[in-house]
C-alpha cells in the first residue's frame, strides 16, 4: 500500500488532536500544526513512539500568509506531496448581539476560520492539482447551516466554510481532488473555554444535562471519508448528539441539570456552536 501524508492544522488540542491520533492509527504519516509549540512536539513524540508512522511538526499561525507560505515551502522534498488536508483550525471568540461585539474577536474570528483555511489551501492545492489527486476536508458547523443570536459572527465564518467546500467541489471538480466537509454539533472541548475567554462557569454549563459528542466522533467522521476508494467523495456530513435537533434545541434531562425530575425540551443559549 502506498504511504499517504495527511497535514491538519489546530491539531495540538480537541478534534484536530483526535484526527491526528485517528489518522496515525491507519498508517498515514502526518504534518501537524499549531501555534502552541510544546504541545505540538508531544503530540509528535506520542504519534511517532505509538502509531510507528512519520510525524513532522510545523508551528505557525494560519492566520499569518507569509508564515503560512514559508513553512510549508520549506518542507523537504519527501514531504511535499500531501495527499489529505485537513482545514481544522478554527474557533469561536465572544457570544455577544452585533452592536456590542467585540471588533478584536471578530477579526480572529474571520482570520482563522476564513482566511486561515484558504491560505493553507491555497499552498497545499496546486500540488493536488498538478498530481490530479488529493483530498481536502474541511471542518464547519452546524452553526454553518443555521443561525442563532449573539453568534451572527461566527454563524457567518462557518457558512464562509460551507460556500468555500461546495466551491471548492467545483473548482477541483476536473483534477479528481475529492473535499469533504465535516460539520459537528455540540462537541466537548476547549471550544467554550475559548468563546467565554475561560469562564469555565459560562463554558461547563454549555454541556450540561446531555451527552455532547466528543472529538474522537469527529475524528471517525474525517477517517471513514478520507479512506474511501478514490471515486467516493463524501461530501457533507452532519455530526450531531442524539440530545441535539439543530443549532439551538436540545433535549436535557432537568435531573441531572438538578432542577427537577422532569425531562425538558427547550432553545438552549447556543452560546457554543
Amino acid at each position: 500500500m502506498q504511504e499517504k501524508t495527511a497535514f491538519i492544522t489546530g491539531a495540538t488540542s480537541g478534534i484536530g488532536k483526535a484526527i491526528a491520533l485517528r489518522l496515525a492509527g491507519e498508517g498515514i504519516n502526518l504534518i501537524v500544526n499549531g501555534r502552541r509549540t510544546e504541545r505540538l512536539m508531544a503530540l509528535k513524540d506520542v504519534i511517532e513512539n505509538d502509531y510507528g508512522v512519520k510525524v513532522r511538526a510545523l508551528s505557525f499561525d494560519v492566520r499569518v500568509y507569509d508564515e503560512v507560505e514559508k513553512a510549508l515551502n520549506s518542507l523537504p522534498d519527501e514531504w511535499k506531496d500531501i495527499d489529505i488536508l485537513v482545514n481544522n483550525a478554527g474557533l469561536a471568540a465572544g457570544f455577544d448581539p452585533i452592536h456590542q461585539g467585540a471588533v478584536d474577536d471578530w477579526e480572529r474570528m474571520i482570520d482563522t476560520n476564513i482566511k486561515g483555511l484558504l491560505y493553507v489551501t491555497r499552498v497545499i492545492s496546486p500540488g493536488m492539482v498538478a498530481r490530479r489527486a488529493g483530498h481536502i476536508v474541511n471542518i464547519g458547523s452546524i452553526a454553518g447551516k443555521s443561525v442563532y443570536p449573539n453568534g451572527g459572527v461566527y454563524c457567518a465564518t462557518k457558512h464562509a466554510v460551507d460556500a468555500l467546500s461546495r466551491g471548492m467541489r467545483m473548482d477541483f471538480l476536473p483534477y479528481g481532488i475529492r473535499v469533504t466537509q465535516v460539520c459537528p454539533g455540540a462537541v466537548e472541548t476547549e471550544f467554550s473555554i475559548v468563546r467565554f475567554k475561560g469562564d469555565s462557569r459560562r463554558s461547563d454549563r454549555v454541556y450540561e444535562g446531555y451527552t455532547p459528542l466528543v472529538a474522537d466522533d469527529i475524528a471517525e467522521a474525517v477517517c471513514y471519508a478520507v479512506m474511501q476508494p478514490p471515486h467516493v467523495d463524501i461530501q457533507d456530513v452532519l455530526v450531531m448528539p442524539t440530545a441535539q435537533a439543530d443549532a439551538t434545541m436540545f433535549y436535557k434531562d432537568s435531573a441531572k441539570l438538578a432542577l427537577s425530575g422532569e425531562i425538558n425540551i427547550f432553545a438552549c443559549d447556543s452560546s457554543f456552536l
